[in-house]
């Protein structure tokens, strides 16, 4: 029970403290990619970008309901910038604000795109951080055939099984943190709709009633990026029958006490997973909130950044 309670600190606690002493990110700029969905056409999508005289890359990706600028991400690019690398933190569709339009689960392509930018010619070692649903997204993108700079991969407190994860938030007594993400998506979705509201195959005061994940999928992200069903999309998107076809190094690191990627929730797919995926316990924490140090003395940003090293060294 302690440990459960402890695992609700960890997730909460270091959001709070970010509002209080916000963590500064490292000087970088503005950062932006075009690329064209059949529906939308032109998709825009934002970030922040720092180059330093490092040929190695990371790249930052945010989890469900959070964005480039959510307080694990700029402390992960604090990190990056201390170590000498170069980093982006990307904005998936539509988080930041601008209206682009809304992203899924699997939308792995747009990782892809944002490697293949101009601007990150440069790097001839690329390194992927994702957090809860970015991790997942991070993994799709190195199960898939592509850039052949993409070195290793790391998912932080990160879903496996779409629908196994839906089913943990969606459980009545996580409704804090399902309003907390809902309220950021309705944020997004507000915006789409009010820029490219045409496009949108929901309306917004449907879409305005949705209480849980499930429903979310249903309204928005099954109609907007044509899967058959929620079930088609969980089934489609998920990496979990994936894992094995990992084409470079991967390791998922989490928490046995996170109240929204359980332990239960991705326990069974890590075990099938055959070698595939690094499998990495941190104790203690929450989803995606950790103390300074964790009980091996070490931040969790750099236990990530130096796994990705030794996995595969420049």
């Amino acid at each position: 029970m302690l440990d459960r309670l402890r695992g609700h600190v960890w997730t909460i606690a270091p959001q709070l403290v970010d509002r209080l002493r916000p963590t500064p990110a490292p000087a970088d700029a503005p950062w932006s990619c075009t690329l064209h969905d059949d529906r939308m056409g032109e998709v825009v999508l934002g970030g922040r970008l720092s180059r330093t005289d490092s040929t190695t890359l990371v790249l930052l990706v945010h989890g469900l309901g959070g964005s480039a600028d959510s307080p694990y991400i700029r402390k992960a690019a604090a990190a990056v910038a201390a170590r000498g690398w170069s980093y982006l933190r990307v904005d998936l569709r539509g988080a930041d604000g601008r209206g682009e339009d809304l992203y899924h689960a699997g939308l792995s392509r747009d990782l892809a795109a944002a490697l293949a930018h101009p601007q990150c010619a440069f790097a001839t070692r690329v390194f992927v951080i994702g957090f809860s649903l970015g991790g997942h997204v991070s993994l799709r993108l190195a199960s898939e055939p592509g850039d052949p700079r993409l070195a290793a991969v790391v998912a932080v407190c990160a879903p496996l099984d779409l629908a196994r994860a839906a089913a943990v938030i969606d459980a009545p007594r996580k409704w804090v943190y399902r309003a907390h993400v809902l309220r950021a998506l309705l944020a997004s979705y507000r915006a789409v709709a009010a820029r490219r509201g045409d496009a949108l195959p929901t309306p917004l005061r449907e879409v305005e009633r949705v209480t849980t994940i499930r429903q979310w999928d249903r309204l928005v992200v099954v109609p907007r990026h044509g899967f058959a069903s929620v079930e088609d999309y969980w089934a489609t998107a998920s990496v979990a029958p994936r894992l094995s076809s990992l084409r470079v190094p991967a390791a998922w690191f989490g928490t046995r006490w996170d109240p929204m990627i359980t332990h239960a929730s991705v326990a069974p797919v890590l075990a099938d997973a055959r070698g595939g995926l690094e499998v990495h316990w941190l104790e203690p924490g929450g989803h995606v909130g950790f103390p300074r140090t964790l009980a091996d003395g070490r931040t969790v940003e750099a236990r990530l950044l130096q796994w990705l090293d030794a996995a595969a060294p420049a």
